[in-house]
């Protein structure tokens, strides 16, 4: 496993944080271990779309 050495705050629903645990709870697994898998994947995906349209990714949001 990569080591992990940044962390990421965000603000969500607490209805919607409350259903995410339970429903990583009924699957034993994490919801830290959850989420970067999701991001993970995330990341594959919008980086072959944008291979497939041969656009460039813009990794740097300070020009928006």
């Amino acid at each position: 496993m990569a080591r992990k050495d940044v962390g990421l705050r965000i603000r969500i629903n607490k209805d919607l944080r409350e259903a995410f645990l339970v429903a990583c709870r009924a699957r034993e697994r994490p919801a830290s271990e959850v989420l970067r898998a999701f991001m993970g994947l995330y990341v594959e995906q919008t980086t072959a779309q944008a291979n497939q349209l041969s656009l460039p990714l813009d990794h740097d949001s300070s020009h928006q």
